[in-house]
């Protein structure tokens, strides 16, 4: 059942009274002169909780909303901030846990690539252009899961349900194994455990031109996985992308490091049980 309008702003003390409201969302794209600030103050003062629309938003679905999002929001808001120490003891957790992931996957790194080439043509590790961290470009290593000449015809989004996908591709997909030689590239300092996922710089220069903010997914370091990873499925369009951007602009203003013991959480529990966004 959809809410139905109760009454214009002179009613609502009295419905907060008679309705035992104890919190108000303001939802309004544009507030200027239209907020009736002295009444809400003084519900306010009465114990009523008052709650801006972007942060009841956030707080339930996990991620910013881009439609009604102002730059004094970005910059006011609490959050989008990482300190230092953020940085430095996440920076020694890539490189703890990518060194005991590279030595525990060796047996994969010997079984994968000859796996491979039973099963297709063509390298067994494939490499790829993407974008990091400050816009810097950066080689990305995968176990190959598609046909050698799988962009023989330009740059295409890959798909859930992508034909170009190998038989052996389809497996290392489901399971991530796929992802496993980006331990390399978060020992070499090109990613992260958790960040936004890299796009390739043929997308990334068209998604900034059509979507509002999406540089800002380059401040930090991109993720082998992510909040979008794990929230999303897979992404073929502008629309996927800006889905996306709202839950990795989500994870931007919220990042700490437990947040991201919790999204490593997930993906484990994702990859255990075969389902789950890349």
């Amino acid at each position: 059942m959809y809410p139905r309008p109760m009454g214009d702003y002179s009613l609502l003390s009295e419905l907060v009274s008679s309705g035992k409201i104890n919190r108000i969302i303001v939802a309004l794209p544009d507030r200027r002169k239209r907020l009736p600030i002295g009444l809400l103050l003084q519900l306010k003062l009465s114990g009523v909780k008052i709650e801006e629309g972007e942060g009841f938003y956030e707080r339930i679905t996990g991620k910013v909303p881009l439609d009604h999002l102002k730059p004094s929001w970005l910059i006011f808001s609490d959050g989008f901030r990482i300190p230092k120490y953020t940085r430095v003891i996440k920076r020694i957790a890539d490189v703890v846990f990518a060194t005991t992931g590279l030595l525990f996957a060796l047996p994969f790194f010997i079984i994968v690539p000859l796996l491979i080439r039973l099963d297709s043509q063509g390298k067994a590790i494939f490499r790829q252009t993407r974008v990091g961290q400050n816009d810097r470009h950066f080689v990305l290593y995968k176990f190959r899961s598609m046909v050698s000449n799988a962009e023989s015809d330009g740059p295409v989004w890959a798909g859930e349900k992508d034909k170009r996908v190998t038989r052996v591709g389809a497996v290392l997909r489901k399971l991530r194994i796929d992802e496993l030689p980006q331990l390399i590239n978060v020992l070499k300092g090109d990613m992260s455990f958790v960040g936004p996922r890299p796009e390739r710089p043929f997308f990334i220069s068209r998604l900034e031109k059509k979507i509002p903010y999406y540089k800002l997914r380059h401040v930090v370091k991109p993720g082998i996985t992510g909040w979008a990873q794990i929230k999303y499925p897979y992404g073929a369009s502008v629309k996927d992308a800006t889905e996306k951007l709202e839950y990795e602009l989500y994870y931007l203003k919220n990042i700490s490091l437990l947040f991201d013991i919790t999204i490593v959480l997930s993906t484990i529990k994702i990859v255990l049980f075969g389902r789950g966004a890349r």
